[in-house]
């Protein structure tokens, strides 16, 4: 190992340093002796201090796809400290490791915080989505369904795990899923309707446009939101004249998604409607339906 990279290790614990970006990046695909050495050092640091590196390491790597930083963020699930493993979850997102699918099932069914219980589930999204484009093997793939039909149904995990379980199983097509999302949808919870909503377009199954274009006139604008994002998402040309009419709602975001959405499903009725959008006294529809008529 490096004397450089050695000495960056043992500077990060002295909470008297600056964070330097420069030397950050150095912690870029460490080699097993150079993480062997930065995990003895790291359960000395004190938990603020952890939690800053770790959040400075998850913009790095946001903002530069060449960093890699996951042997830390892996080594990090283990982390005392909540806000240090809910994070490091986060840095994982991109990922498509396999191995990473047994230790976020742990996370979520274990967990003792359930900021991590739902960032696990989430992270769990993307492996439900290779399992359905068979790019899992079946055990793996079963594990992954298992686990987060296992949480939606636990009536004694927290409703914010319950529901980024739903989103995160929607990409399945399993009749389990169809129910789990039926079931939230119609459990009187709102925040469990609302991600029932979003499950729908997920699920990629047009029989839910029905209740998609039903709650495209929710009184609510945080329900007209993903209503409108789900018809995007299955993109049926059906859901158009009902959008339409939302290019004129009261809320901007549900505008600008009707506008989005519109792009995204194309059509002639779509496109002139979007054109004579150019025309629009606001200057961001304008814009936004641009955007769309190039997509």
């Amino acid at each position: 190992m490096s004397s450089a990279i050695e000495k960056t290790i043992t500077d990060l614990g002295n909470s008297a340093n600056p964070l330097l970006t420069s030397r950050l990046v150095d912690l870029s695909n460490l080699n097993s002796e150079e993480l062997g050495f930065f995990e003895r050092v790291w359960t000395a640091i004190e938990p603020k201090r952890r939690r800053q590196i770790v959040h400075r390491l998850v913009e790095l790597a946001e903002d530069n796809f060449e960093l890699n930083f996951d042997s830390i963020f892996k080594s990090c699930l283990k982390d005392q400290d909540t806000e240090v493993r809910s994070k490091a979850i986060e840095g994982l997102w991109e990922s498509e490791e396999t191995s990473l699918i047994s230790p976020l099932i742990n996370l979520l069914e274990q967990d003792s915080s359930e900021k991590v219980q739902a960032a696990a589930a989430t992270a769990l999204g993307k492996f439900a989505m290779l399992a359905e484009d068979k790019k899992l093997r079946s055990g793996q793939a079963y594990m992954v369904g298992q686990a987060l039909l296992t949480a939606i149904s636990d009536k004694s995990k927290p409703i914010e795990v319950r529901r980024r379980a739903l989103e995160a199983a929607a990409p399945l097509s399993l009749p389990q899923v169809r129910k789990a999302i039926m079931e939230a949808y119609q459990s009187g919870n709102f925040k469990l309707r609302v991600s029932a909503i979003y499950a729908m377009g997920k699920n990629c199954d047009p029989s839910w446009l029905p209740i998609l274009i039903r709650e495209l006139a929710s009184g609510d604008a945080e329900i007209r939101y993903e209503a409108v994002g789900a018809c995007s998402e299955l993109g049926e040309e059906e859901a158009v004249p009902y959008l339409m009419e939302l290019i004129n709602d009261p809320d901007v975001e549900v505008q600008m998604a009707a506008i989005q959405a519109l792009g995204k499903i194309g059509g002639s009725e779509a496109k002139k409607c979007l054109e004579q959008c150019l025309d629009n006294p606001s200057q961001a529809v304008q814009l936004a339906a641009e955007q769309a008529l190039d997509e």
